[in-house]
């Protein structure tokens, strides 16, 4: 196929680029594998097919790569000169990795899956890493699907182990060479480095949560689960990274406590994750397009999926969150379009989309520094009777 290239050039192709296929395909994805992951542990039992076990095995060849470039010696504190030896040895070795996993009859997907790929892992340049690059492993998990190497039924196997291997990986990277968070907003940003795991974390939570959202930084709470849900291992390594309390470090983070419910949480998370990253010029001006994820527009109408949380998931074989060529989740629900970038919206108010009746809604409020999480209502009478 055609190279794939980078397709925002201003700010005006913020618009086209929320139009397009690859935005819908990826909120479609985010949110069909969110339902798919509810009350399920990342320690559980999955399915792995033959495939997935191939992309696990990628990151045994990365973490082999860091091992053969071992942090420099140097003066400054940040950014270690040793992650571009590494980052050329990846370079060098990934397509030749690459091509030896992918079936005859999907080589063709090659270029576009190795360009997202590449851009998983930081920037040599700066030697930084942030939401950005996390995005782009996201477009190589979509079209993982989109190009059928991966079945629906790995759906839950993608998230809850090549996806979360990814995340241990980019944490090995960020602290063997002290890298640099990426355009971070430093304590008005969620995380300094992250996103994803915190929406698909809520979503595991989402159903049979053995605790309420307002214990997750409670230190047992943290040492029971860190292993078990993706959203809690996010809290530990921030705890270990960060020194202080957590409300002043990680103030964003500290203010989802209030929300009555993993299922809310996870909403407005989605909500914040296209406000606050996927509308940003300085993040989507360095996404690639290609076949797979394609920067041409849906047709006029087309909603973006939501996800339907809070009722245990169909098994796999009713769960169609990816089919090629159209992405459709398992009940479309309308949604408005997102917002133009540039329009701060004062509230943006995200109905309850399980099936529970509640007076409480999550609120994104846009302040004049960024989104914050707030709970509105008196709480969610739900599961407290």
């Amino acid at each position: 196929g055609k190279l794939p290239a980078k397709r925002v050039q201003n700010i005006g192709d913020l618009g086209l680029w929320q139009r397009s296929r690859a935005y819908h395909d990826l909120i479609g994805f985010i949110n069909g594998t969110s339902a798919a992951i509810q009350g399920v542990k990342t320690t559980d039992e999955i399915y792995e097919s033959e495939m997935l076990r191939q992309l696990l095995k990628l990151f045994d060849n990365l973490e082999t790569l860091v091992a053969q470039n071992p942090p420099l010696e140097q003066p400054q504190r940040f950014g270690n000169k040793a992650y571009r030896d590494f980052a050329s040895a990846m370079r060098e070795q990934l397509p030749e990795l690459l091509a030896q996993l992918l079936p005859a009859d999907k080589q063709r997907f090659h270029n576009e899956l190795l360009q997202y790929l590449l851009e998983s892992f930081g920037n040599a340049t700066r030697i930084d890493y942030g939401t950005g690059h996390e995005l782009s492993f996201m477009f190589f998990l979509c079209s993982l699907f989109k190009a059928e190497i991966l079945q629906e039924q790995d759906i839950v196997s993608a998230a809850l182990r090549l996806f979360n291997r990814y995340l241990e990986f980019a944490r090995h990277l960020q602290r063997t060479y002290n890298m640099e968070p990426a355009g971070s907003q430093g304590v008005w940003s969620l995380d300094d480095f992250q996103f994803v795991p915190f929406i698909w974390g809520s979503a595991q939570l989402a159903v049979k949560s053995p605790f309420d959202p307002s214990k997750f930084v409670d230190e047992q709470i943290i040492a029971d689960f860190k292993e078990h849900f993706m959203f809690i291992s996010c809290i530990d390594y921030i705890c270990k990274v960060k020194t202080g309390h957590f409300g002043e470090h990680s103030n964003q983070l500290w203010s989802i406590t209030d929300v009555p419910s993993w299922v809310k949480i996870n909403a407005g998370l989605v909500k914040m994750y296209q406000k606050e990253i996927l509308s940003k010029f300085p993040v989507i001006q360095h996404v690639y397009f290609g076949e797979l994820m394609s920067f041409e527009s849906v047709s006029p109408g087309t909603t973006i999926s939501s996800a339907r949380l809070g009722n245990v998931a169909p098994p796999p074989s009713k769960r169609i969150c990816i089919g090629a060529p159209n992405l459709m989740p398992p009940v479309p629900t309308t949604v408005a379009p997102p917002p133009p970038a540039e329009a701060l919206i004062s509230d943006l108010n995200v109905g309850d989309s399980s099936s529970e009746s509640s007076d409480s809604s999550v609120v994104l409020r846009a302040s004049t520094s960024s989104t914050s999480l707030v709970a509105e209502g008196s709480g969610d009478k739900s599961h407290k009777q």
